[in-house]
């Protein structure tokens, strides 16, 4: 396969793709290192799904490079599409045919020959854990065994690089906990995942590097942790008397972001306000608020959500509409 953890698997350079009025992608730069599940996070029509299809030979970019496993995907397409495998929201299977009926399907159409498309679709389902619905009819599974056939099929020949778009959007929880563990299980064994969502806890859950992309460009990237750290974290404080808002109010001034008031919740007694760095420590917030003489009854400080992050970085908050969820 020639790609070893740390080495890119797939790289793009000054990605533009327009449909008509439409610039999906623009100028999108991205970098993924093999071994690991990285989360490219973005709104509806943020360019995720293009970005997709130019990495996986399906679109091809108006301007830019991309490679993967090494292969230009205008250049060797046919070389990029023998390292791939692609599932997506969208199963691409037979309901009236059997799940192993499909995946010997499969197998074929990857030109495994008859007797070795038979052992791997046996070897995917017993060990996805759908042996058990092999030999029932597609149209008889669940949409999350759906989908887990169609993330199998796409494993056929063990490829290198996963594509995964939005591999999860409308299933019910315990089907997306089953993606997951799929997902997590294939990391394991040295394929390298790329997953598009909207769904934060997601990324959170499975990526360990995220890219968050907006109108058609990458506007940050890191690791979950990284990218919480950037909008720094918020100090919580509950006080045991409404007269000493005013004065812990302006001892948390002076630890906030510049220029930053704490909002006040009078009816709980609780002040909030964020902060810009992780090295505030709990003693150092206690003693500021000892010197204005206030007795705090509780002192918290607490990491930023990723959906706060992403509301940071996008303005927008990553709510979708159910319109757009079920397109």
């Amino acid at each position: 396969m020639g790609t070893h953890t740390g080495d890119a698997v797939v790289v793009a350079e000054g990605l533009r793709k327009r449909f008509g009025q439409t610039q999906a992608l623009d100028g999108l730069d991205l970098t993924v290192p093999a071994g690991m599940v990285y989360g490219v996070l973005g709104p509806n029509g943020a360019g995720k799904s293009t970005a997709v299809r130019v990495f996986t030979t399906l679109t091809r970019p108006d301007e830019g490079t991309a490679t993967v496993a090494g292969h230009d995907v205008v250049r060797d397409a046919p070389a990029v599409r023998r390292q791939i495998g692609l599932a997506g929201q969208h199963a691409a299977l037979d309901e009236q045919l059997t799940g192993r009926e499909n995946l010997r399907i499969f197998g074929r159409l990857f030109h495994l020959g008859s007797k070795r498309a038979r052992a791997r679709a046996d070897e995917l389902l017993e060990r996805f854990s759908l042996d058990h619905a092999g030999d029932r009819l597609v149209k008889t599974y669940s949409g999350g065994m759906r989908r887990r056939l169609d993330l199998i099929s796409s494993l056929i020949i063990s490829p290198t690089v996963l594509f995964l778009d939005e591999p999860t959007t409308g299933l019910d929880p315990r089907s997306r906990n089953e993606i997951w563990d799929t997902v997590r299980e294939l990391v394991a064994q040295g394929t390298t995942v790329l997953l598009t969502t909207q769904y934060l806890d997601e990324a959170d859950q499975l990526a360990q590097n995220i890219a968050v992309i907006d109108t058609g460009k990458v506007i940050a990237s890191g690791t979950p942790d990284e990218l919480k750290a950037r909008i720094g974290g918020r100090i919580d404080v509950t006080v045991g008397d409404a007269a000493e808002i005013g004065e812990a109010a302006r001892a948390l001034a002076v630890l906030a972001n510049a220029g930053v008031e704490p909002d006040v919740d009078a009816d709980r007694l609780l002040l909030s306000v964020s902060v810009g760095s992780d090295s505030l420590a709990l003693p150092d917030i206690v003693r500021q608020l000892d010197q204005a003489g206030v007795k705090a009854v509780d002192v918290g400080i607490r990491r930023p959500t990723l959906d706060e992050v992403f509301l940071t970085l996008t303005g927008k908050p990553t709510t979708t509409t159910t319109e757009e969820a079920a397109r």
